[in-house]
């Protein structure tokens, strides 16, 4: 693949080759191999992880595809991905449309927990792939909790989110992978559920329960710009790190001044305040402006229809409301936008779900 020039920042005058490679090579330990004494279960492990809103990156100068970190704030909703896993004698079977991103992440999972056996996996996702939903972190921390509970859980969530955000890829021509951008906000989110504020190299800085009580509604508008592969990357390594360059500081004053307080208070309007704000700040404004103007317009007509909480998730060009309005009313005020709910549902305030099935 090409190389690469990253611009902008301070971080980033260097080329980067973005180059792919089979799943299994390249694995990054992180400071977690050690002798463990694994107990593997007998049965099946079935994991329930959510999906997330990732509303912002802090510093995308924190971060790139060799370097996981930036920070970052989000929240899971109640789209999930599921993972099935047994531990069998020997092999590896995966049942899974994207195999290679999971094959690598077992094979480094393997290698640090020193696992000699075998898995069988199956794994299903919420089928909204680069939309900016997270398919591929959340079904990734699906896995990787059903690996680390069949051989008696040797790591802790932490160390599991460390071990996903050094190793995290996604799938290229080929069967191949290449390391992706990971702010580890979407497996920290899925993990504990809330919303969750991210430091950097994937620090979980707070956690709080988020709109209670309330709806999510999901606008995905159409949009013939990829979210995905070299335009995104261009995209994250040269506009967006020029503008986190200038309005970094402001990002994380306006998280810890008005958003902490507001999540503490249950302000729902003032959360969506300040992700109003920050829509059109740093990397933010990149990403949203990557699709067009066409997004503004209409998260502006949704904030002007009295909605409390707009934001765009991710590189989008997924919309996503928070109200306590009913979905008939967000459904008349989103076509009146040129727009139609894709997915109603509610913020996930609880995070993973595991349990083991016994083997009849």
């Amino acid at each position: 693949m090409a190389i690469m020039k990253i611009r902008g920042g301070d971080l980033d005058l260097v080329e980067y080759e973005f180059t792919s490679f089979s799943p299994g090579e390249h694995i990054r330990p992180c400071g977690l191999q050690k002798d463990y004494r694994l107990t593997p279960v007998a049965g099946t492990v079935v994991v329930r992880a959510p999906a997330r809103i990732h509303l912002t990156v802090l510093d995308m100068n924190r971060f790139s595809p060799d370097h996981p970190g930036g920070g970052g704030i989000g929240f899971a909703i109640g789209v999930y991905c599921t993972a099935e896993v047994a531990c069998t004698e020997s092999g590896i079977e995966i049942d899974y449309s994207r195999e290679p991103i999971l094959r690598h992440f077992v094979e480094a999972f393997r290698q640090v927990v020193g696992y000699t056996g075998g898995f069988q996996i199956r794994a299903r996702d919420h089928m909204y792939e680069h939309v900016g939903l997270g398919s591929t972190s959340t079904i990734l921390i699906a896995v990787a909790n059903a690996l680390n509970t069949a051989v008696g859980s040797p790591l802790t969530s932490d160390e599991l989110r460390l071990l996903l955000g050094c190793n995290f890829v996604e799938e290229t021509e080929a069967g191949n992978v290449a390391f992706g951008f990971e702010t580890g906000v979407g497996p920290a989110a899925s993990t504990h559920g809330g919303m969750v504020v991210m430091g950097d190299e994937l620090a979980l800085v707070y956690r709080h329960a988020f709109a209670e009580g309330k709806n999510v509604y999901i606008a995905i508008p159409s949009s013939d710009i990829s979210s995905a592969g070299e335009k995104e990357f261009d995209l994250l390594m040269n506009k967006a790190r020029t503008l986190d360059y200038r309005d970094r500081a402001l990002k994380s004053y306006l998280v810890l001044m008005d958003l902490i307080p507001a999540l503490e208070k249950g302000d729902l309007r003032k959360a969506g305040d300040v992700i109003w704000e920050i829509e059109f700040r740093g990397s933010k404004r990149a990403e949203v402006e990557h699709h067009g103007f066409e997004i503004y317009r209409y998260m502006a007509a949704l904030r002007d229809a009295g909605l409390e909480f707009v934001g765009m998730s991710s590189v989008g060009p997924s919309i996503a409301v928070v109200t306590d309005r009913p979905e008939e009313e967000v459904a008349a005020i989103l076509e009146s936008a040129g727009l139609k709910i894709a997915i109603a549902t509610v913020v996930d305030n609880e995070g993973l779900k595991i349990r083991v099935e016994e083997r009849g």
